[in-house]
This record gives C-alpha cells, structure tokens and sequence, in this order.
C-alpha cells in the first residue's frame, strides 16, 4: 500500500458531491481540521449556502475565511497534525480576477506560488475545484478568460498534488495517486 498523501486535488463539476467527498476524506485523516473558506457572502442565496456547509462540517471543524490571501493563510495556519480542506479553488481564482483586478499573469503566478507552496506545508492539504472545461465555449470573453484560467490553475495543481480525484455523482475516479479509502 502506498503513503497517505500529503495533498490531494479534488476536481468535480457543480453539485457532482466534491466538498462532501473532501469533508469525509479530511475527517478520516483526523487531525485538527480547518476549513479554509474562499466564498463570500455577496447575498442571500450565498449566506444559506455558507450557512449550511458550516452546519454540516460540524463543531470539529475550526473555519478559517480567506477569499485572497490564500498561500500567506495557509503558511500563518500550518503546523503539525493539522488537516487544510480548502474549498474552493475556483471560487479563489474568481475572487483573484474580479476582486482583486488581477491580470492572466499575475493570476498565473498565485496559482504557481500555492502549488510551489504545498510540499513545505506540514499540515495536509485537501483542494476542491470545479472542473469547467466540459461544458460549451462561453460566449463572453470574460467567462472564456476565468475558463482558461480555471483549467490552468487545475493542471498546475494536479501536478503538484500527490493525488488528483475526479468526482462524480458523489463517487471518486482515481486519477493520480490511487484509491484513497475514507477510513
């Protein structure tokens, strides 16, 4: 049997069961558990959404609320026995173009800080993304330009993952690193 990862990419389309799959994948590593939250609540719908993923992580969970400064959150957060769930990249690079005004290259270059980042954390890290390359071209260009940018981050991070799930319907496909069990 090989080594727990010490990262692992969690891709899936919307509503396909990846932040559930990530929640149980980090409880049974056990550990002090983080959410690092990306989302903010801009109105009604998204309050309720925030509102129910704190209720179903439960009080085990401490939250930790970073829309931009995400590698400098993780490096302050770390330290030994700690399991990062971060949730979610795509919300992250959304924050990253629209909030932050950021341009491609400087988008390109968080994405390869974080992933330049990951081996010198000692907590263990879970990464979820949305996977957006299946669909249509959007018609817009700045939907075309966040799809770009959302597939790249997802690539330069799978490399640097240990391990890479596609999900599914609620079920995992091994693409890097092998079956990882939930117990």
């Amino acid at each position: 049997m090989s080594p727990a990862p010490h990262s692992v990419l969690i891709l899936g389309g919307a509503k396909s069961g990846k932040s559930s799959y990530a929640q149980a994948l980090a409880e049974s590593w056990g550990g002090r558990l983080v959410y690092v939250a990306t989302a903010q609540a801009h109105d009604a719908e998204m309050t309720r959404r925030i509102a129910r993923h704190q209720a179903d992580r439960g009080e085990a969970w401490s939250t930790l609320e970073e829309p931009l400064a995400l590698e400098a959150a993780l490096e302050e957060a770390d330290g030994p026995g700690a399991v990062f769930l971060v949730d979610c990249l795509t919300l992250w690079l959304s924050n990253l173009v629209l909030a932050a005004e950021l341009d491609d290259d400087q988008v390109v270059e968080r994405g390869e800080a974080l992933a330049r980042l990951l081996p010198s954390l000692e907590a263990r890290i879970i990464l979820v993304a949305n996977e957006v390359g299946l669909g249509i071209v959007p018609e817009n260009a700045l939907a075309r330009r966040w799809r770009d940018l959302a597939g790249s981050l997802n690539q330069r991070l799978a490399r640097a993952c240990d391990a890479v799930l596609l999900i599914t319907a609620g079920l995992p496909l091994a693409l890097k690193g092998g079956p990882l069990p939930l117990s």
